[in-house]
């Protein structure tokens, strides 16, 4: 019986390997090579030429936008959520995972028609100078909606564990509202809201679908680094392609070692706790 066990566990971890070698490892280690085949010249070219930097910039430029506002969004949700009872707090939190269920490209189309030639608002943006679609606005939008589940569902669990002894008993020594979360709330979602961040940060980098139909594909003022990998692709220049895409894979790097220390130590700290 022992033997079967051992068999079936070695087993289970030779798929395992062998599935972080073929979707994980092998990727890697094709995109350092293709991006590297030319010499690290022309991987510093590739890489610093201006419509890449400009990329580089609007993707970190709308990845902490988003980020900033779906953490306002996720503590502000959560906590109506776990705290309050109300009509129609299912129907709000279907509508918080509406982004799971809804493709990112349909979002896009959604913004479009929101935004766009088509839409009744469109004469009044016109008359006032504001570009939405086809513009960084518009990339900041999708990102955000794409997004924003992310941190309100690392929140939820965690506080409606917390429950609302602690909040009320800070009530009734008058601690005001800034200072219930400060010290009492705060502490015991840290962990979650870093969780959420580190999240929400991976997934707005790579987001493509979305973007790519608000964006309207401009180069060097609207494209994402995601959205200028496909057009070096498309033009055959793979070498400066991979090149880009190395920073992603850089940036995915550091996000995920900052997940594990940060799922490390909020473990370390229950335990400690306990």
């Amino acid at each position: 019986m022992q033997k079967k066990q051992g068999i079936l566990a070695w087993s289970l971890i030779g798929l395992a390997v062998l599935f972080l070698v073929v979707m994980l490892v092998l990727p890697l280690i094709l995109v350092a090579s293709e991006a590297l085949a030319k010499g690290f010249a022309a991987y510093e070219r590739a890489i610093t030429e201006p419509f890449a930097v400009k990329a580089l910039y609007l993707t970190l430029e709308a990845t902490v936008l988003a980020v900033v506002c779906n953490t306002l969004f996720g503590l502000a949700s959560a906590w109506l959520l776990t705290k309050y009872a109300f009509r129609g707090k299912s129907l709000l939190s279907a509508c918080i995972d509406l982004p799971f269920a809804i493709s990112p490209v349909v979002a896009g189309l959604f913004f479009v028609m929101l935004f766009g030639r088509i839409s009744p608002l469109y004469p009044y943006l016109r008359a006032e100078h504001i570009a939405i679609v086809f513009a960084v606005p518009g990339i900041i939008l999708a990102t955000i909606f794409v997004t924003f589940p992310f941190i309100t569902r690392e929140f939820v669990p965690v506080m409606e564990a917390q429950g609302t002894s602690e909040e009320e008993a800070a009530t009734t020594f008058g601690a005001s509202g800034w200072q219930i979360f400060r010290y009492v709330t705060l502490p015991n979602i840290k962990w979650a809201l870093l969780y959420g961040i580190t999240l929400c940060t991976a997934r707005a980098m790579g987001e493509f679908g979305a973007v790519s139909v608000v964006s309207g594909h401009v180069r060097g003022k609207t494209n994402t680094l995601p959205l200028h990998i496909e057009i070096l692709y498309n033009e055959y220049n793979f070498t400066a392609a991979f090149a880009v895409a190395s920073i992603l894979v850089l940036m995915a790097i550091v996000i995920l070692i900052l997940r594990n220390l940060i799922e490390w130590r909020a473990k370390r700290g229950t335990q400690h706790a306990h």
